[in-house]
């Protein structure tokens, strides 16, 4: 039988992904039936749903035939919020938001180690030849090991910096002084010059660089979050920043977006913001990712990367 998919996304992105999408397919050799108006197909005759949060579904109830939904986002707490959402939810792990998101922490990881702004910014003539330590002599922390954080981490590591992981469970990744537990988080942070927070969006992770753990940094850290805006408690760093216990953050997410613009991080003199950039899914490689699940559950097999709902991702 020829399952049938439907890409609910926003409007203006069906073309784009409807064309990746059938590329990817006959390149894999694989067949189905792809809809991309959720206005135009029997609700009870879709097999698969590729499905954007923000997109024009809200209701799966009538999908009561559904046998996986495909998230195009990497988060899924907003989908796992939707009541109506009964069928195996699958996340998105492709290879091109993987690579965005280690660029954008190595290369802002780099910029921190370097010192950069200190010369972006220098007021003219200024002339300071110190050197920045070596990368073996920086201690770089990762909090969460999923996909994206540990491929973070290896390419820290690679680097020559001294790379500490942190996760709920204990996990293996090369070159990275792994931990997990609460204890473990705590001497994590302990090391971190820089902390590069990759958790997911759950209850348990809401808040978690509060007061008391911000404290726990070495005086003078920085931090780095393309992860999500929940996992700071904003008063708390702005709070660290004004006393110079945490020199910098670069900050990708927030718990509002866009980041209202009264808000004080754009204007602090120790915070980076940018318009959540880090990574994203991209159409070229990610129809690959989805089309290499449609072929899994067509052939009967359970999706990859389905999310566990007691544990938020």
């Amino acid at each position: 039988m020829t399952l049938r998919v439907l890409f609910a996304g926003r409007p203006e992105d069906r073309e784009v992904w409807s064309a990746a999408l059938r590329a990817a397919a006959e390149r894999a050799g694989e067949r189905f039936a792809l809809e991309t108006d959720p206005a135009r197909v029997d609700p009870a005759a879709v097999d698969v749903m590729i499905v954007d949060p923000k997109g024009p579904v809200r209701d799966f109830g009538p999908y009561v035939n559904l046998r996986a939904a495909l998230s195009m986002w990497a988060g899924v707490e907003a989908l796992l919020a939707n009541p109506t959402l009964k069928a195996p939810l699958a996340r998105m792990v492709e290879r091109g938001m993987t690579e965005g998101m280690t660029e954008y922490v190595v290369g802002h990881v780099m910029r921190i180690h370097l010192g950069m702004d200190a010369h972006l910014f220098a007021p003219p003539g200024r002339w300071d030849p110190t050197p920045p330590p070596l990368a073996r002599q920086r201690h770089v922390a990762v909090l969460g090991l999923g996909e994206l954080g540990a491929a973070a981490a290896e390419a820290l590591a690679r680097l020559r910096f001294v790379v500490h992981g942190w996760s709920r469970r204990l996990r293996d990744v090369p070159g990275v002084i792994c931990r997990a537990g609460s204890e473990g988080l705590e001497e994590t942070l302990r090391a971190a010059q820089i902390a590069v927070l990759l958790l997911p969006a759950t209850p348990a992770t809401a808040g978690i660089m509060d007061a008391r753990r911000l404290a726990l940094l070495p005086r003078g850290a920085a931090i780095v979050n393309p992860g999500r805006g929940a996992l700071i408690d904003d008063d708390a760093l702005l709070a660290a920043l004004d006393s110079g216990h945490v020199a910098h953050a670069t900050l990708d997410v927030f718990r509002h977006e866009p980041l209202p613009p009264e808000h004080p991080y754009w204007t602090h003199p120790r915070v980076l913001v940018t318009p959540h950039i880090a990574s994203a899914t991209r159409p070229d490689t990610a129809a690959e990712a989805l089309v290499a699940q449609i072929g899994r559950i067509a052939r009967g097999a359970p999706p990859l990367h389905v999310v566990d709902r007691a544990q938020g991702y």
